[in-house]
Parts: structure tokens; C-alpha cells; sequence
């Protein structure tokens, strides 16, 4: 238990001290006009209170990142806690917050374009075609998923393709219509019941005396059932995405940064939402080590249903919570990965029209940039959800290390502290150089081997930017 509160305690501190210091960095200009107020628009640009930002936000970053990737990596064992504490605080709250507080700096702007901006032209044209991709197949994962479990509970005249379309009509209103419209209402609900359920699972854990493992020297291995496949580095730090450091969420702090009114709300917004994230990922981690009673029986229970965190979600919930429980089950494997697909076909919507200078406005421009995005969407439901589910993992992380490098670049050029990006970014870059060569779906390397290659890549990097830098200062 006391592994467990240390890491809450160093998250809460992390976001006031850490916090402060990263918003000090960045340089808050109350007096400065946000977006939304220099360019309302009735669609993406509308004000919106901090508390309902907030919500949306963290609604928009989590889905079912913080409880799907905890229970995944608690395979791992008790170091899953360092990575979500340390990966919030100094590499997941970073990146979400100069995500945001850029995109607010350069008038509600789309992450590609920010990172042409900064790392140039043809970085941005890769960007483009990258992004829009992870959202349409972050969309398409986050329809199969849902429509999978609907099938499972409701008549079997109500297939799984009927329930793909009636995910793909929600995706289609919540992506066309103002974002107040849909997304400003239920967001902020669906966000609290997220929370009430993580927050509700926990105290019934500890009422009904369920003992969370600790983390001590001889803790600190690895405890998955295929330890020699699934080293702890680099597959934990990608398997925990949304609990930690995720690219997708760069995607997503620029719909809130079209709605702020002042730019001190970032802080909350932005850095608050992704260790609150971590707060969720912590307790769904800690669940997961304790409820089958122990690590080891977890990863028997994992491997007996196909490593499907689903099952183990839906089982804890009941057991803890009854028919509540079950309710909120439902929720948590249902309704938030919906509400993280269609922001997500929103972000590439947004993204398109940023790359064509296409004013949103008319919704006849909305359904000119969408309907190619829900088609190619459609196809990959068609595709086997396993295999699209690691290329997401991929290029998730992928994406966070070019969003780093990016913040790191901004930093420089503007002459303040870029060590607060550089090491996470350096870090990040040794993950994916590390997985694409380990890995199955990779090049498959023995792990020693991956690993030289990959540190030299980080130490590459890190010199041609330290000579970089010295010539910008």
C-alpha cells in the first residue's frame, strides 16, 4: 500500500511544483487574446468555462488508454509504477501542455503544422499524412472495440456490423456539429462518471482488504509470463501510453486550445488533465496486481483470455462495484472509447482543413474533408483488430517523440530552459528506435543488440542538437 500512496502523493506534487516550474518556463500571458476570442467561429473556435475544458480534455487524452494500458502493463509488475509516475509528470504532462499552450501561441493551429513550423517543411508534410492516418485508425479501433462488446450483450439480430454503424452515425454528428453542441455536453459527464468509477474502485479494493504489491529491489523485474518476448524495456513504456507519455494526446489539446479564454488556464487544462490520467492509470495498475491476488495470477487470467483487458475490466468492476459496477463497466469499455474515436476523427478533420486553408464554417465544407476520413475508416473495421491495435501502439509513441523534439526545438530557438523537453524526448526516441528493432512486428533483433543500436541513435541526436542549439544561442 504505501508504493501506491507514495505515487499519488508524487503525482499531486509533481503537478503543483513540476507544474508551476514548466508554466513558468513556457511564459503565461494572461493579458494575451486567445483564439477563440481573435476568431470565433460558431464550430471548433467557441469559449468555454475551464472546468468544462478540463473535462473534455482529460475525457479526450484517456478513453480507455489509462485503464486498457494499466491492466496491460501491470503484467510487468510493481515497476509499472515508476513509469507512470515519472512518465506523467516529466514526459506526458510536458508534451500535453506545450501542445496546447503552442497551438494557443499560433491561433488554434493543428500539431502538424506546429511541428513544421519548428522542424521544417518536409517534416511537416510527413506529419500530415501520418497524423491524419493514426486518427482515422485510432477511430476505427475505438468502433470495433465498443461494437464487439455491444454485439456480446444485446440479441444476435443486432450484429456487430449493426453496431459499427450506429458508432460510425454518433462519429459523424459529434465530428460535424459545433463542438458545444455534442461534446460540450456530454463530455464533462462522462468524464466525472470515468473518474467516480476509478475513484470507487479503489476504496471498495481497500475495503474489502484486497493487498497491493510493493515496489522493492527484488520487485524491480520483470513479471510477465513472456518475459524473454516482452522485456520490460521497451514494451511496458508503449504499452502504457495514455498513462504515461502518448502521442495522440498532441492531437487532442488543440481542439481545447480553440476554446480557451486565457492562457493560464493551460496549466490546469493541459498539464492537470494528463496527471489526473496518471492518478486513473495508477489506480487501474494497482487493481490489476492485487485482485486475482497477486502479479503472477494476473498474467495467468491475461493469457487464459487472450491478453483482452476488457474481460478483466468488466470482472473487477462487477465484483467490486455490483450492478453499479456493471454500469460503469459498461462505460469504461463502451462509451469512453466512443468519446476518444470521434474527437479523433474531429482532430483529422481539423488537421485537413488546416493543410488546405479550409474555412469550417459551412457544413458543406465540414462534409467535404470528413467523408473520405469515415471511409477509409469503414475499411479498417474490416481488418483484423490485433494487428491494427500494435501499429496504433507504434506510431502513438512515434508521434510523441516528434511532438518532443518539436517543444524541445521551440524551447531553443526561444532561448529558454529545453532540458525540461530534451531529456524526455531523447528518452522517448530510445523507446521506439528500440521497439521497432525488437519487436515482432519489427525487425525482431535480439534485445542486446536493439539496444546498441538504439543508444546510438540517442547519441547521435543528442550531439547534432547540442551543436544545433549552440549555434541558435
Amino acid at each position: 500500500m504505501i508504493t501506491f500512496f507514495v505515487s499519488i502523493a508524487a503525482l499531486f506534487l509533481g503537478y503543483k511544483f513540476y507544474g508551476r516550474f514548466v508554466e513558468k518556463v513556457f511564459g503565461v500571458e494572461p493579458e494575451r487574446s486567445t483564439p477563440c476570442i481573435v476568431n470565433p467561429d460558431g464550430v471548433d473556435y467557441i469559449p468555454m468555462p475551464m472546468w468544462k475544458l478540463f473535462l473534455i480534455q482529460f475525457l479526450n487524452i484517456a478513453g480507455l488508454g489509462p485503464i486498457f494500458g494499466a491492466v496491460a502493463g501491470a503484467m510487468w509488475g510493481p515497476v509499472a509504477f515508476l513509469w507512470i509516475v515519472f512518465g506523467s509528470i516529466f514526459g506526458g504532462a510536458v508534451h500535453d501542455y506545450f501542445s496546447g499552450m503552442l497551438s494557443i501561441r499560433h491561433n488554434g493551429l493543428s500539431i502538424t503544422e506546429i511541428v513544421g513550423i519548428y522542424l521544417g517543411n518536409k517534416t511537416k508534410q510527413f506529419m500530415r499524412g501520418f497524423t491524419v492516418l493514426l486518427m482515422v485508425i485510432v477511430g476505427a479501433v475505438f468502433i470495433m472495440g465498443p461494437a464487439k462488446i455491444m454485439a456480446v450483450l444485446t440479441p444476435e439480430y443486432l450484429s456487430m456490423t449493426f453496431w459499427i454503424w450506429v458508432v460510425f452515425a454518433y462519429y459523424v454528428l459529434a465530428t460535424l456539429l459545433p463542438i458545444d453542441k455534442i461534446i460540450g455536453k456530454i463530455y464533462p459527464v462522462f468524464g466525472f462518471a470515468l473518474l467516480f468509477m476509478a475513484f470507487g474502485l479503489i476504496i471498495a479494493l481497500f475495503a474489502q482488504g484486497y493487498q497491493i504489491p510493493e515496489l522493492t529491489f527484488s520487485s524491480i523485474r520483470n513479471f510477465h509470463v513472456d518475459g524473454d518476448k516482452f522485456p520490460i524495456f521497451p514494451m511496458m513504456f508503449v504499452s502504457i501510453a495514455c498513462g504515461a507519455v502518448s502521442g495522440f494526446h498532441a492531437t487532442q489539446s488543440p481542439l481545447m486550445a480553440r476554446c480557451m479564454s486565457n492562457e493560464k488556464e493551460g496549466r490546469r487544462v493541459f498539464y492537470g488533465a494528463m496527471i489526473v490520467e496518471g492518478f486513473v492509470a495508477l489506480i487501474w495498475a494497482a487493481i490489476g496486481m492485487s485482485f486475482y491476488g497477486g502479479v503472477p495470477q494476473l498474467n495467468e487470467i491475461m493469457t487464459a483470455h487472450g491478453n483482452n483487458a476488457a474481460y478483466v475490466v468488466n470482472e473487477i468492476s462487477n465484483s467490486l462495484l455490483g450492478k453499479v459496477g456493471g454500469a460503469l463497466a459498461l462505460l469504461g469499455v463502451v462509451a469512453a472509447p466512443i468519446t476518444t474515436g470521434d474527437t479523433a476523427f474531429r482532430s483529422a478533420r481539423l488537421i485537413v482543413a488546416d493543410f488546405l486553408k479550409y474555412k469550417q464554417g459551412p457544413i458543406k465544407n465540414r462534409l467535404f474533408v470528413s467523408i473520405p476520413l469515415f471511409a477509409v475508416g469503414f475499411l479498417l473495421t474490416q481488418i483484423d483488430f490485433g494487428v491494427i491495435w500494435r501499429y496504433f501502439a507504434w506510431s502513438n509513441q512515434t508521434l510523441s517523440v516528434i511532438v518532443l523534439w518539436t517543444i524541445t526545438v521551440y524551447l531553443a530557438k526561444a532561448h529558454k530552459l529545453y532540458w525540461i523537453a530534451l531529456i524526455p524526448a531523447l528518452f522517448m526516441t530510445d523507446v521506439v528506435f528500440t521497439y521497432v528493432l525488437v519487436a515482432a512486428e519489427g525487425l525482431s533483433l535480439p534485445w542486446n543488440l536493439s539496444m546498441m543500436i538504439s543508444s546510438v541513435v540517442v547519441i547521435v541526436s543528442l550531439i547534432v542538437f547540442l551543436r544545433w542549439a549552440k549555434k541558435v544561442s
